[in-house]
């Protein structure tokens, strides 16, 4: 049987989008204020079978306030993301929402008063997990219970050491109160469908022995599928390495206690060929990747990054164009971006790279970015994009899982330890075969 990569594509009928404000997208759409009180409304494209969220053997896009958005989740989901994490919303803010799906773009946005909160789309929706700050069981269930039919796990973050987290009791707080984390985790796992992964994101603790109790823990409440650590504790900072081989005694405590728990590494990992180290050195299940994906998306991709200027920045900017996106929003994004000289394109202009950080300043809108990118309309081409790389690699999951299944096993069985063995015959050698001084003469082949 040979596959090809263009037999592992699907054909997708064409659609017509254009760009519309949120609020225009909230008068057309139809709003539901909560999941369970009225029916779901159908996206305007979705996949149409994914596997369970698998957090096993994969590089996964780390949960950022700012720069996990959702054109920068399809994006590293395009490159290469095994899994995405949406940047972390507080209980309250998401509770109060209601859900409005735009019917031509796709786009779900939970909202509220015209200003959205939490924005996906169903095409991401096998790989997403939505991150929730909560210090309340009941608040933290009733946000993940909100969000559930749109995403594939809900994650519990408790390793953000920034003020406006933890002084409410959020984030990295919740590392000292270990007792009401896991009511709240056991709380989410009650409150979504069994199809919807739980997680949690932690930091080290000041002692490996603290961290592995809190591990313990963690893991014995049997509500998470997957455990990531930020291997730095709650009082470091960015400009200081990351542990991650600390992150050893924390794996094989849970291969010991949940042997199907997913341990994931985050902390300073560059892009999927430093992740496979990472893997080798901490024995962890997959890595997480954070400032080096705000600086350029593909760097889930095998090999080098692309090139910011000419490749990323425009599909970025189109798609965050076509969403309607806040302009606020990726224009941060879009100033993160970079990549080494090493990547442009033969003939690039030298002076790229300035002339677009003077543009990108002096923006007001995303038009005043389209002499510069060549054009900004075509952001549906860019989902189509994202799309057919999803659905290759949905096609490629399956068409490997099919040869497993039809593959013949040739392991023999073991023999029984009731019976012994037979002795091997004796056969004689055949009479062509000479012997010189006791030793035969033999050829390998």
């Amino acid at each position: 049987m040979t596959l090809t990569l263009g037999s592992l594509f699907l054909s997708r009928q064409s659609f017509t989008f254009k760009t519309n404000s949120l609020n225009n997208m909230i008068r057309r759409a139809s709003s539901s204020p909560s999941p369970s009180s009225s029916p779901v409304q159908p996206p305007s494209k979705r996949l149409k079978l994914a596997p369970p969220l698998n957090y096993k053997n994969g590089v996964v896009l780390a949960p950022m306030v700012r720069s996990s958005t959702l054109p920068s989740r399809l994006l590293a989901l395009r490159y290469g993301a095994d899994l995405v994490w949406g940047p972390e919303t507080v209980d309250k803010a998401i509770i109060g929402c209601e859900r409005a799906v735009d019917s031509k773009t796709g786009v779900i946005s939970y909202h509220r008063e015209g200003r959205p909160i939490f924005t996906c789309h169903p095409v991401e929706k096998p790989y997403l997990i939505y991150q929730v700050g909560s210090a309340n069981p009941e608040l933290a269930a009733q946000a993940a219970s909100k969000v559930s039919q749109d995403v594939s796990g809900i994650d519990l973050n408790c390793g953000c050491p920034k003020p406006f987290s933890t002084s409410g009791g959020m984030g990295a707080a919740l590392l000292s109160t270990p007792d009401l984390l896991c009511n709240i985790l056991k709380a989410i796992r009650a409150a979504v469908p069994p199809e919807v992964s739980v997680s949690v994101k932690i930091r080290l603790m000041p002692t490996e022995e603290e961290t592995l109790t809190l591990v313990r823990k963690i893991v014995e409440t049997k509500a998470v599928r997957a455990l990531t650590v930020h291997c730095r504790t709650r009082n470091m900072r960015m400009k200081e390495a990351a542990m991650p081989e600390k992150l050893t005694p924390i794996v094989n405590l849970c291969r010991e206690l949940d042997p199907e728990l997913a341990v994931l590494q985050n902390g300073d990992c560059v892009d999927r060929a430093a992740a496979m180290g990472v893997r080798k050195l901490t024995g962890c299940d997959s890595v997480m990747i954070a400032t080096a994906a705000e600086s350029n998306l593909s760097c889930f991709q095998d090999g080098p990054v692309v090139d910011a200027a000419t490749e990323l920045i425009p599909k970025y900017a189109r798609l965050a164009y076509y969403f309607d996106n806040g302009w606020g929003n990726s224009k941060h994004c879009l100033s993160q971006f970079k990549s080494p000289p090493s990547v442009a394109p033969a003939g690039a202009k030298k002076s790229a790279k300035k002339e677009f950080r003077a543009t990108l300043a002096s923006a007001k809108t995303y038009t005043d970015l389209s002499e510069f990118i060549g054009g900004i309309e075509d952001g549906e081409e860019v989902l189509k994009e994202v799309e057919q790389v999803l659905e290759a690699r949905e096609q490629a999951v399956a068409a490997s899982r099919l040869l497993e299944v039809v593959r013949p096993d040739t392991t023999e069985p073991a023999p029984s330890k009731d019976v012994p063995e037979p002795s091997p015959p004796v056969i004689p050698p055949p009479p062509a075969l000479q012997f010189e001084t006791g030793v035969a003469s033999m050829v390998t082949v």
